[in-house]
């Protein structure tokens, strides 16, 4: 029995990579359930020379998205960050940047903003440096690269070593230029993933892991998003979703405020004399009326 690293996964099967990043096709249980990209896996060979996977191993998180009806979707696990690729284009808006903020902050997931394209046009660049401020004076760590010309690479990749890491973001934001520029073997790893498929092309519709030349991280590709829901959940553990929120949590005058209008809200005072703070209590109300929206009987 030996332990591997999913590297993708769908269906009723997937692909794992041994200690030495070899790639091999295999199948689930049922009763194993399915493993998610970077879960830890034990397989058996079966005697129809198949490699079965017996157990999945304990996760440390595991990242996820809502679907249409608010239920969580899982993506990947055992992470040891989120890096967020931004763009000058298409520009990212405020609201999708603390979406994925608060749920690395629920799912107890450390978050690095990266701004590609650095490169490009000045004016749309300023204009995005100055919507990052207010998330560096939160601590959030902000790191300015291009993977047209390499400037700032040299940075990101000590952030990336020793870890596993999901690269989120919208489409067109350049994460597969990025990958390109940080795995120059990135085109032997997919090749040798679409070979263990039997498929002349790997699926780009689910997350896959890639290992990191001369380090011991690896990073996990995820599908370009227009917009990022989360899923289901009580305004409280929505609220911690802010790390601004925590220290005024539970100073309300009521117990079970949810932060919207309700007279003695620690959150809506604070926000009267705080433009970053106003504008980060209007999304997570604006998160909250989704939540609510989740709650609603459907129809069909």
């Amino acid at each position: 029995m030996t332990q591997l690293i999913c590297v993708a996964s769908w269906g009723n099967h997937g692909l794992v990579a041994a200690p030495d990043q070899t790639i091999l096709p295999v199948q689930y249980q049922r009763r194993v359930g399915r493993p998610l990209c970077g879960d830890r896996v034990d397989i058996d060979l079966q005697p129809d020379s198949q490699w079965l996977a017996t157990h999945i191993h304990p996760r440390s998180n595991c990242f996820a998205r809502a679907d249409r009806r608010g239920r969580r979707q899982q993506i990947a696990a055992n992470l040891d960050q989120i890096v967020v690729v931004l763009a000058p284009e298409p520009a990212p808006s405020r609201d999708l940047i603390d979406r994925y903020l608060a749920a690395g902050e629920i799912l107890g997931i450390a978050c690095l903003l990266v701004l590609n394209k650095v490169d490009l046009d000045e004016s749309a660049l300023e204009a995005l440096r100055e919507r990052l401020n207010p998330y560096r004076q939160l601590g959030y760590r902000v790191l300015e690269c291009s993977a047209e010309t390499g400037h700032g690479l040299d940075q990101l990749a000590p952030e990336l070593s020793g870890r596993q890491s999901l690269l989120a973001g919208q489409s067109g934001v350049g994460k597969s230029s990025l990958l390109n520029r940080l795995i120059p073997d990135l085109s032997v790893q997919t090749n040798s993933l679409s070979s263990a498929t039997g498929k002349g092309k790997h699926t780009t519709t689910i997350a896959k892991l890639y290992f990191l030349e001369h380090s011991a991280g690896c990073i996990i590709d995820s599908p370009g998003v227009w917009e990022y829901g989360l899923w289901q959940m009580d305004s409280a553990e929505l609220a911690h979703g802010f790390i601004e929120f925590r220290e005024l949590l539970g100073t309300c005058r009521f117990q079970d405020c949810q932060h919207r209008a309700e007279p003695g809200c620690a959150l809506l005072a604070r926000a009267e004399s705080d433009a970053v703070f106003a504008h980060r209590l209007a999304c997570y109300q604006r998160l909250l009326r989704e939540q609510q929206r989740f709650d609603q009987p459907t129809n069909y």
